[in-house]
């Protein structure tokens, strides 16, 4: 295991929190918050929880554990009655307490055990139950976000009807070795 894998954990985290942004990015303030149903979570609620779970297993990553006692992990699931701006807050401190973290660990650390409820992983274990499970509620973010906008929805990937084209492009160029995201996250920076 060496630095690549940091690396590459870091491009994937930050690919996913690109697609929440780019979601949010095409909603109306009022899409934020809401529900299919009683049942279902709005963006805003999945904000939250990913707020809390980020800022719960990031803060003090190596030395407590990952279920903090100051956690409030129901209360996630409370509608907010916050604004689009409140929302944005936690997510950007989420992700910057994630960020903060993941660069303060070195290659010795991977193999360190933490503890999430009592439970050891390795910091690479962590950091792979973590690249689960966000995404797998940015995918949520990204879906809602795609009904409410239906026909003005700017596709995150490939647009229906253009793979052809998108391989013929990619493979218009050399053979070369790049992680999967450095092409779309350098987009996404100009």
């Amino acid at each position: 295991m060496n630095t690549d894998y940091l690396e590459s954990a870091k491009k994937q985290f930050a690919y996913y929190k690109l697609l929440g942004e780019k979601t949010v990015e095409q909603l109306k303030d009022k899409d934020l918050f809401y529900k299919y149903n009683d049942d279902s979570n709005s963006i805003a609620v999945i904000i939250k929880h990913l707020h809390g779970n980020m800022m719960s297993r990031w803060t003090d990553f190596l030395t407590t554990d990952g279920e903090k006692e100051w956690r409030q992990r129901d209360e996630e699931f409370e509608e907010p009655e916050e604004s689009k701006e409140a929302i944005l807050k936690l997510w950007n401190e989420a992700w910057n307490c994630l960020f903060n973290t993941l660069n303060s660990l070195s290659e010795e650390d991977l193999s360190k055990t933490i503890y999430i409820r009592n439970q050891g992983h390795s910091v690479t274990e962590a950091i792979n139950r973590q690249l689960a499970h966000y995404p797998y509620h940015v995918g949520q973010i990204v879906f809602i976000g795609k009904m409410l906008s239906n026909a003005k929805w700017n596709s995150l990937s490939i647009p229906k009807n253009a793979s052809k084209e998108y391989n013929a492009e990619k493979f218009s160029k050399e053979k070369h070795t790049e992680h999967f995201t450095d092409e779309i996250l350098k987009k996404n920076k100009k």
